[in-house]
């Protein structure tokens, strides 16, 4: 029996997904998480085989629950599951160790058919995502996203330097860099950029 939680923050979804791999006779959905931080609890207690993500999620997004739980080497399976083909989330996801990457409207069969794919040490990934990807690298260093993240939360220079124990300076030549990369006249134009992209 493959133990299933999912993670979605729209109810009506995460039931119908719920209700539609319960039919299954080799799946079981043992919980269900509105969002990321819950997830990340709910995968610590409840110890799933397998957990079916979205990306959009409030507090924690989907991809920053996989980047935490492979820092911690939990073995829990992750299938992203999204609506929109964004390069950069591809790239995070694949880093993160995500085993599958799925569009939100395929068919319920082929769900099932990357569930058991997934663990039986598979990777599956929507053809069209990984054409979606190959329009853009992140031009970003893990750096310059963190400063980018941390000035989307609306946090100036000053209070990023003291989060991270930097100097004032080192910031602002960080984000400096990645306004250059992004092409951005400033602040708010870069984060948007990277946000529409998937790059944070």
């Amino acid at each position: 029996m493959i133990r299933i939680l999912i993670a979605e923050d729209q109810r009506m979804l995460r039931g119908a997904l719920a209700s539609l791999l319960d039919l299954e006779d080799d799946f079981e959905v043992i919980g269900e998480a509105g969002n990321g931080e819950e997830a990340l609890k709910l995968i610590s207690s409840l110890e799933p085989d397998l957990t079916l993500m979205d990306i959009e999620m409030p507090v924690m997004s989907g991809l920053d629950v996989a980047e935490r739980l492979q820092q911690q080497s939990n073995p829990c399976r992750i299938i992203i599951l999204t609506t929109f083909a964004r390069p950069g989330f591809l790239e995070r996801a694949v880093q993160a160790g995500v085993q599958g990457y799925l569009l939100k409207d395929e068919p319920s069969d082929r769900l099932a058919q990357a569930i058991r794919s997934v663990m039986g040490g598979g990777r599956e990934v929507s053809p069209e995502l990984i054409f979606g990807a190959s329009k853009g690298v992140n031009p970003l260093t893990e750096r310059e996203r963190e400063m980018l993240k941390l000035a989307a939360t609306g946090m100036n220079a000053n209070q990023i330097a003291t989060s991270l124990h930097l100097s004032y300076g080192t910031v602002r030549n960080y984000l400096s860099e990645a306004f250059n990369k992004l092409e951005a006249k400033n602040r708010v134009e870069a984060i948007r950029i990277a946000q529409e992209k998937g790059w944070l």
